[in-house]
């Protein structure tokens, strides 16, 4: 692909604060459209199974717009019922970057992933005939459902060893047959797309460009900037398949210094300069602001990596790290972990005594969102902060 020449040359310091602005940092959120806008933003809510301080999809939504309640979250996220009457659907949950939530708004715009899904060879988990036939029917005449409710999500208590009934589930909802309409205590809950999806955007109606080509202009925009690389990691799409449509997307080239790569950059982010209030925060690690890592390290100077599936004595940081943002740079981590009411700060690693109230400010802000009435502080990477951490802990919660 030849590359347009850069109308724009940003410093890696606007370029920063582009990045944060466009995923929600820097600024004042938009607090009437609440979690539904920022997922709309955003684009997608990458979900995960590990809860220490809550789930991952609700720490995004907390990490913007502060102590949105977790009820208030799910609500916002999944369809909901309503005197008896199902809610217009804002959500459906699908693979983007990783298992996601996305607005509903994008149905169309994943044809070509549910087109490819249908096309290539089935998983390596067997499905006896007829199966996938009668889940679809018995999710008509019963559905929503989970798959223990459709027959058993496992044959056996081992993790891969999946039911005929969940095979079969999972791959309709690969295709695009079915939908994943909420969580219910982490199960899925299934039903037909006909049924969940509105019948104006329940169409595989647009080509694999066109879907790309708005993938792309998505994912720019909810980056602010970023290379090839960033872009198609967004949404994990391939290289060649940003190659084919970045031209035609609306982002335009840039440079930005530091960077060495081309980079592309959502024009309506260039039109003025980001300011605004930074947010002082905790990070999940599945954060859409960090999710690439080589990005997270162009952009902030700061190595991230989930622990959580290290084993424990190869662990620098802790099981579930999480990253304190403020002021606009990330200035360390807090590996937290729940004792009764108190939050314990497991792991601190603090980027200079200057982060010290920052690192406070975002424990005492998280506790009081979970509804812990405490913070106790275990170990601090530098000792000689570990004091100064506790005096601003006290100071903050009185």
């Amino acid at each position: 692909m030849t590359t347009p020449r850069p109308t724009t040359d940003l410093s890696a310091d606007e370029a920063r604060r582009i990045a944060l602005r466009a995923q929600g940092f820097l600024g004042t959120p938009n607090r009437r459209s609440g979690v539904r806008g920022i997922l709309r933003h955003l684009g997608a809510v990458q979900l995960d199974t590990i809860s220490v301080l809550a789930r991952s999809h609700e720490l995004i939504p907390y990490a913007r717009l502060g102590s949105v309640g977790r009820k208030t979250v799910e609500k916002a996220y999944w369809t909901t019922a309503s005197e008896g009457a199902p809610s217009a659907p804002h959500a459906f949950e699908y693979w983007s970057h990783a298992a996601c939530i996305l607005p509903v708004e994008e149905w169309p715009h994943f044809a070509f992933r549910r087109r490819a899904y249908r096309n290539r060879p089935h998983w390596n988990h067997d499905l006896p005939d007829g199966t996938y036939d009668q889940v679809i029917k018995q999710l008509r005449s019963e559905g929503p459902l989970t798959a223990t409710e459709l027959g058993g999500a496992k044959r056996t208590s081992e993790w891969w060893d999946w039911s005929g009934a969940k095979v079969a589930v999972e791959r309709a909802l690969m295709y695009g047959e079915v939908v994943c309409v909420e969580r219910r205590g982490w199960k899925r809950v299934y039903d037909l797309a006909e049924r969940a999806i509105p019948e104006a955007l329940l169409h595989d109606e647009l080509d694999d460009t066109e879907c790309l080509r708005r993938l792309v202009r998505l994912a720019g925009q909810s980056l602010g900037v970023g290379t090839r690389a960033d872009i198609a990691d967004y949404h994990r799409l391939k290289g060649e398949q940003v190659d084919a449509v970045i031209a035609d997307s609306g982002l335009v080239p840039v440079t930005v210094e530091g960077w060495g790569k081309p980079a592309w950059a959502d024009p309506a982010a260039l039109e003025t300069p980001p300011r605004g209030r930074h947010r002082t925060t905790l990070l999940s690690p599945f954060d859409s602001l960090i999710w690439e890592r080589a990005r997270t390290e162009r952009i902030f100077g700061f190595t991230h990596r989930l622990e959580a599936y290290v084993p424990k004595q190869k662990r620098v940081h802790g099981y579930f790290a999480m990253p304190v943002l403020a002021g606009g740079h990330l200035v360390g981590r807090v590996d937290p972990a729940r004792d009764g009411r108190t939050l314990v700060a497991k792991q601190v690693t603090l980027d200079g005594p200057k982060a010290v109230p920052a690192v406070a400010q975002a424990l005492v802000e998280a506790a009081g969102w979970v509804d812990c009435t405490d913070v106790r502080v275990e170990r601090v990477d530098a000792p000689e902060l570990r004091e100064p951490l506790v005096q601003e802990l006290t100071r903050a919660t009185t």
